[in-house]
């Protein structure tokens, strides 16, 4: 069996190369004048792999190890990655939804055509209220959580 300083240690590094993919994807779309369907393709290819990176150590380590450790710091970290992930998740009811209106004006093959984009729906405007405040909220969660993971890890592993 393999040591779980081991298996914590590749965790850790897992969780902690998903964020120059985040940052990156969230680059592309802040650089980006116009957002094309090619634009947000490679903007999901690196928020995909950072979620990948983060979220198979959750389900494959941390959750299941949980109730063995329950310590104070051990329920931060459980419940700002908790609140991370629910605000994701409320990102994602904003996106699908300014997908969807975005792909219906044809604004991904043609993102020349001089349309606002508060235009094309009457409520783009709280979609993208809804897509702003979870990214940013998952954002400033998830690095919560990293770093009370990372001085947990040094805790049980390092020190």
């Amino acid at each position: 069996m393999v040591d779980a300083s081991v298996v914590a240690t590749l965790v850790a590094l897992s969780v902690t190369a998903s964020l120059p993919f985040f940052l990156y994807g969230a680059w592309i779309m802040i650089d980006a004048e116009t957002v094309t369907w090619d634009t947000l393709v490679y903007h999901l290819k690196f928020i995909v792999v950072g979620l990948v990176l983060t979220t198979g150590p959750l389900v494959g380590w941390m959750i299941p190890r949980l109730f063995n450790q329950l310590s104070g710091l051990a329920m931060i970290h459980a419940f700002l990655g908790l609140q991370a992930y629910a605000l994701l998740g409320f990102a994602l009811t904003g996106i699908v939804r300014i997908f969807q209106a975005k792909r219906n004006a044809n604004l991904y093959s043609d993102p020349d055509r001089d349309v606002d984009l508060d235009d094309l729906h009457e409520n783009m405007g709280h979609w993208r209220t809804r897509l702003r405040v979870g990214v940013f909220g998952y954002t400033l969660l998830w690095i919560g959580a990293w770093l009370t993971g990372l001085y947990r890890f040094y805790a049980l592993h390092l020190a």
